[in-house]
């Protein structure tokens, strides 16, 4: 649909999942991104986040209030699925205007907010344990437990402060039982409870490792996620 209402445009990169989008963002700076606002591990609203002041967006949706608010915000364009031909002209239109207009992209974080609040009210079931076969034993751990989470091929490491385990889950599943605000992905392999951090450390080349309050186990911060500890 895109090749037919904007030839000329060319699309560098398609992704399935919320952390690939934040990392194709990161290596491909593209001048705009179409985003779902509900994709796995994170949410598009997560994403826009990540791409505020950096991308022009436009979300794609089902439910028509969050689209209504992403509207009336008028700093971004929105699609309802399924999409139609000529609303997808007239958000190309949009984009076309503020692309030669040379608009900055816009910042998204107070349309974020708004859009979030919405989100929350239908969001899934969250996580509240997981188990993990260790030999003969049934390890349990509770979420509110666990400090983080790292990938491990087709297992999920999850560390709590005095044990740890890996549980036959890949880690974008476990994402999206995950709250968002609670933990964070830091890197395409690595969630965190934010709450856990005590330090984020840059060294002299830009490099972020994170430090823990509870565990003597450092965690190093992708460049996708560096936007998550610029300074308030």
């Amino acid at each position: 649909m895109l090749a037919t209402a904007w030839p000329e445009l060319r699309v560098v990169a398609e992704c399935e999942h919320g952390p690939a989008a934040i990392e194709a963002i990161a290596a491909h700076a593209p001048q705009i991104a179409f985003l779902d606002i509900r994709m796995p591990g994170l949410s598009g609203l997560d994403v826009a986040r990540a791409a505020s002041g950096r991308c022009h967006t436009v979300f794609t949706t089902a439910y028509d209030s969050h689209a209504v608010a992403a509207f009336e915000a008028g700093a971004v364009d929105y699609l309802l699925k399924p999409i139609a031909a000529n609303r997808l002209a007239q958000a190309v239109a949009r984009l076309h205007e503020r692309l030669q207009g040379q608009a900055a992209a816009p910042d998204l974080q107070a349309l974020v907010q708004r859009l979030a609040g919405r989100l929350h009210d239908d969001a899934p079931a969250r996580l509240r344990w997981l188990s993990a076969s260790v030999g003969d034993v049934i390890k349990m751990f509770a979420i509110d437990e666990v400090l983080f989470f790292q990938s491990d091929e087709k297992y999920t490491r999850v560390v709590t402060t005095g044990d740890e385990a890996h549980v036959r889950k890949p880690l974008r599943e476990i994402a999206d039982g995950l709250d968002p605000e609670v933990f964070w992905q830091v890197h395409r392999g690595t969630i965190v409870r934010a709450a856990a951090i005590a330090r984020a450390q840059r060294d002299e080349l830009g490099r972020i490792t994170l430090h823990l309050r509870q565990h003597s186990e450092r965690l190093s911060v992708s460049q996708a996620w560096a936007w998550r500890f610029k300074p308030m």
